[in-house]
């Protein structure tokens, strides 16, 4: 036995580089399906990233009168966080306010002597409300309206932030929505086209089959190097593939942290390193094979 299946990788071996033409065109198919189960699987992190880091921003924030103290807005806060629609309750003191804003504008003489005019801490001290799901902000601004805490609010700002809320939300949805679609419709397309170009490389070899299946060679033994031929293209596609994503990340991580400074696409690409080989060279192996296999099926059969 182990003889007979030294002799089939040793054929599959010499095969594939015998038929030189064939098998990169073969490898070819699998490297653009690869990049393709590749390119699905970046895109989705990445834009959940992308997705996760505006809805982030999609917040609503309670404003609290001067004179409310401290230790009544926590007891509010903890009372928003038990409400099932809340994620996320941050508080964000007078000081904070005034830190923050001082940080970001800095840098600008107007902002700074008109802060300095005032001669107090005109922020007042807020907390900032994420909401478990897009649809649930109304629910928390009629809780906000009717709670027993409601003399402290000076304002909510959910009613002037409402239409980029619900547009933010939306377009997310639709990106979802679009990535199921075109995931779909493009493996097909991908598994298709893969199997097309192995059964054309097998169809060249078809009198071979015959004769060997003459000659009474076993199925096995006869569809044995073309499935190694098929792990050998599917191996190369995958390398080739992982030096190329690399190389790409690598040179576009810096513009995209230009556009998207939350989006760090080097960083993403080394944490799913793993995650990515196994991808890439799963399926280059295994449509190599399951398209071998199909592939050699109908000329065994004759």
């Amino acid at each position: 036995m182990f003889t007979s299946l030294k002799r089939v990788i040793r054929s599959g071996w010499q095969g594939f580089f015998r038929d030189g033409g064939l098998s990169i065109a073969t490898v070819f198919i699998l490297l653009l399906t690869i990049t393709l189960a590749t390119s699905l699987f970046l895109f989705h992190g990445l834009s959940h990233l992308l997705i996760s880091s505006v809805e982030e921003k999609a917040d609503i924030s309670l404003y609290f009168k001067e004179e409310a103290l401290e230790n009544d807005i926590f007891e509010f806060r903890e009372e928003l966080a038990r409400i099932s629609e809340v994620k996320e309750v941050k508080y964000i003191s007078q000081e904070k306010a005034l830190a923050d804003f001082t940080e970001k504008h800095k840098d600008n003489p107007v902002l700074m002597a008109s802060l300095a005019e005032v001669g107090r801490n005109p922020f007042l001290a807020s907390l900032n409300i994420i909401a478990s799901e897009p649809g649930q902000y109304q629910a928390i601004t009629d809780f906000l309206e009717t709670s027993d805490f409601t003399a402290l609010i000076e304002k909510v700002d959910y009613y002037q932030r409402r239409s980029v809320i619900e547009r933010i939300f939306s377009l997310t949805s639709t990106i979802n929505r679009s990535f199921i679609f075109l995931s779909i419709i493009l493996s097909l397309v991908a598994i298709l086209v893969t199997f097309n170009t192995i059964r054309l490389a097998i169809y060249n070899s078809r009198e071979e089959i015959k004769i060997q299946r003459l000659v009474g060679a076993g199925s096995w033994f006869i569809r044995g190097p073309f499935l190694v031929q098929g792990v050998l293209a599917g191996i190369l596609a995958a390398l080739i593939c992982l030096l190329t994503f690399s190389l790409i990340i690598w040179s576009l991580s810096p513009r995209v942290e230009t556009f998207f400074t939350d989006l760090d696409i080097s960083q993403f690409f080394v944490t799913n390193l793993w995650q990515i080989i196994l991808i890439q060279f799963v399926t280059g192996i295994l449509l190599g094979v399951i398209s071998s296999f199909l592939a050699t099926r109908r000329y065994l059969k004759i």
